[in-house]
């Protein structure tokens, strides 16, 4: 089965295969049919995933997912929250993203960092679908005082995974994949898909 990638992310489309490929679905990216991202304009994640899970199906005339997902620090009142990708502005730039986060949460202590990676799945058959899937997974942890790790994309060098003592960049990708708010996402959905009978 063949399922359009609502991402332009590299990262996020190669965690969407390695999750899927048990399930023999075969991802393509939106971008590898000519689709441009959409503009986010939902006010929440879930509400974005929707919206570009629909428009790479209207585009494309095949099932889509999209994933939304963001960073929300409790200390920062949820932000970045849903314009993580582009907390320091256009165009979307991580490490630039990564200075602003450290720099809001200078002089923070440890005690007051926590933090929690959320994603929204939308999984829709057709661009008309009213009935869309919907998955949903969070990641709990905190953010470190600088970045440690080569692996992962994002926030990931500098997210805490409490269960580890690693940063989500010093985890490997099955690792991360079993403790990450989009593998936590993807195995909801799998029971979903299994629920309704999918497709």
């Amino acid at each position: 089965m063949k399922l359009v990638i609502a991402t332009g992310n590299r990262g996020k489309l190669a965690e969407f295969e390695r999750l899927l490929a048990p399930l023999g679905i075969d991802c393509v990216a939106q971008g590898e049919l000519g689709v441009a991202e959409p503009e986010e304009t939902g006010l929440s994640f879930v509400e974005n995933a929707l919206l570009k899970a629909r428009h790479a199906a209207r585009a494309t005339g095949l099932p889509a997912l999209a994933d939304d997902s963001g960073l929300c620090v409790e200390a920062l009142d949820g932000a970045p929250g849903l314009y993580s990708a582009r907390y320091a502005g256009e165009p979307a730039d991580p490490q630039a993203n990564i200075r602003k986060l450290l720099d809001a949460l200078s002089g923070v202590p440890a005690a007051r960092r926590g933090a929690r990676f959320h994603a929204s799945i939308a999984l829709l058959r057709h661009a008309a679908d009213p009935e869309p899937l919907i998955a949903e997974g969070q990641w709990a942890g905190s953010i470190l005082d600088a970045p440690r790790g080569d692996g992962g994309f994002g926030y990931d060098p500098v997210f805490l995974d409490p269960a580890t003592g690693r940063s989500a960049a010093e985890l490997d990708p099955e690792d991360k994949a079993r403790r990450s708010h989009r593998g936590r996402a993807v195995e909801a959905l799998t029971a979903r898909l299994a629920e309704a009978g999918w497709p």
